[in-house]
């Protein structure tokens, strides 16, 4: 009886460890670790068999969790690229085939929540985890600024790269046009999208337009 009791604190503890910092079992060792515990809890329960399928099920979310985490940072790089290669690219392109933003999206709402389901996408993917490695690195004798390994789970990263990225397409998008009067149109779009943003709750691209 206490051994089963002991089996299932065990089971919880391990269930709630993977599933709030999976990043701890990335790499061959712990990942070693984490199946010898679970056969020799397995062995406690082979009657009914409950314990397996327990710790079948969370491995298999645990991989699951590991596996989207890596294809979402495969994806990241790829669209990683130096900023004087975009210049280049806007440079070649013609003036005729350059569209602003609001030859592709006149609605300040539908950009606004187009926004913010960009926003969700890049704060679900960040884990305590990762803000747990910040604080674990944090060296408070150099002015409290983070070492350079603290990029290691890439999620705070995106989303800081995401707020810059947003800041300067907006930038671009007034300062690229000609004429005063379509300037102030573009602005005012901004601030209505900004608006809608803040009516959305979306208070981080609303920073980032500001």
């Amino acid at each position: 009886a206490k051994l089963k009791s002991f089996t299932a604190k065990i089971i919880q503890l391990l269930k709630e460890w993977t599933e709030t910092f999976p990043y701890d079992f990335q790499d061959e060792k712990s990942m070693k670790e984490l199946k010898e515990i679970a056969q020799r809890i397995t062995q406690c329960d082979e009657e009914n068999g409950t314990v397996k399928k327990i710790i079948s099920q969370m491995t298999q979310n645990l991989l699951m969790a590991l596996s989207a985490r890596s294809q979402y940072q495969e994806i990241r790089e790829k669209f990683r690229q130096p900023v004087t290669d975009k210049g280049t690219i806007l440079k070649t392109k013609p003036q005729s085939t350059q569209k602003d933003i609001l030859s592709v999206c006149c609605d300040a709402l539908i950009l606004a929540q187009q926004l913010t389901y960009i926003e969700l996408e890049r704060v679900s993917n960040i884990y305590p985890e990762d803000l747990m490695q910040i604080v674990s690195h944090m060296d408070s004798l150099d002015n409290h600024k983070c070492r350079g390994d603290v990029t290691k789970t890439y999620n705070l990263e995106a989303y800081d790269n995401w707020f810059n990225c947003l800041s300067m397409l907006v930038a671009t998008e007034i300062c690229r046009v000609v004429k005063k009067k379509q300037r102030t149109r573009m602005v005012e779009f901004f601030i209505d999208v900004a608006r809608e943003c803040f009516n959305i709750g979306n208070f981080n691209s609303m920073m980032a337009i500001i």
